[in-house]
């Protein structure tokens, strides 16, 4: 049976208790979709109700997914993002997946594409990035494990619930990642705003892994190196540079477009 409370403990009202949240209408949404484990969901005694509200709330009727209606004050001292929309979703750690099982259930003929990030560390840009990808089919985003953006309460919420149904692999070393996908026949481009490869100008191979910067930085040296292409996007304005997700995306679209064409 669902078990529905009115009223939130004293503790839950004291502090946030919830280390692991997902936040706002369509991220919620999209986590009950994807069959993610949900622990309970917290929402607004008078919330708007709508298409996608009766959604979740019959799905969680289903799941017997336990539902606490709770004053909005409660919400917003539980909420990591502080846009909750009047929703939160309580879930449990995320999930990594392996680089190695994934490579190993890839046919030879795919069109694959990989996304490295390098030391991005804005939530908002990862769930913007992640958004893209799972909209363009990438197989997977592959992050450092130290120094970086994480799947968290803001970048799930940025993704607007696609990180819910895109594979990201945590690995320890980035250019041993990065040399271990090109002996797997893998072509790496690296996006440097000071390439004179113009991205355009590339014919990205089947098998591609884009490599994006962080936010200031851009690619670290080492990883420059290892890329066997180093990409830019032409700019005639007076900014210097695009937002790491942005640029991240018309990439992206690039190589979409190129092996769309060809099917």
């Amino acid at each position: 049976m669902i078990k529905i409370i009115n009223i939130m403990s004293r503790f839950s009202r004291a502090k946030k208790i919830h280390f692991q949240t997902v936040e706002g209408r369509r991220s919620v949404l999209e986590s009950m979709r994807s069959d993610r484990k949900i622990e309970k969901l917290l929402i607004f005694k008078n919330i708007e109700k709508g298409k996608q509200i009766d959604e979740i709330i019959k799905t969680a009727t289903n799941k017997q997914i336990e539902i606490i209606y709770c004053d909005l004050d409660q919400l917003d001292r539980q909420s990591h993002t502080k846009k909750h929309q009047g929703i939160i979703a309580v879930v449990p750690d995320p999930k990594y997946y392996n680089l190695d099982e994934i490579l190993e259930t890839l046919e030879d003929s795919k069109n694959t594409l990989f996304i490295i990030l390098d030391g991005l560390e804005d939530p908002q840009n990862f769930g913007a990035i992640s958004r893209t990808a799972e909209a363009i089919g990438v197989e997977s985003i592959i992050i450092p494990q130290r120094r970086s953006v994480s799947i968290s309460p803001g970048s799930m919420r940025a993704s607007a619930g696609a990180l819910e149904h895109i594979k990201v692999c945590k690995v320890t070393n980035l250019n041993n990642t990065i040399n271990h996908l090109k002996s797997k026949g893998f072509t790496v481009y690296g996006l440097d705003g000071n390439s004179n490869n113009v991205f355009t100008k590339i014919e990205f191979t089947c098998k591609s892994v884009i490599v994006i910067g962080s936010e200031g930085k851009g690619i670290s040296s080492l990883v420059k190196k290892n890329c066997d292409q180093l990409i830019s996007i032409p700019m005639s304005g007076k900014i210097e540079s695009l937002n790491a997700s942005v640029s991240a995306s018309i990439v992206m679209y690039e190589y979409f477009m190129n092996y769309a064409e060809k099917k």
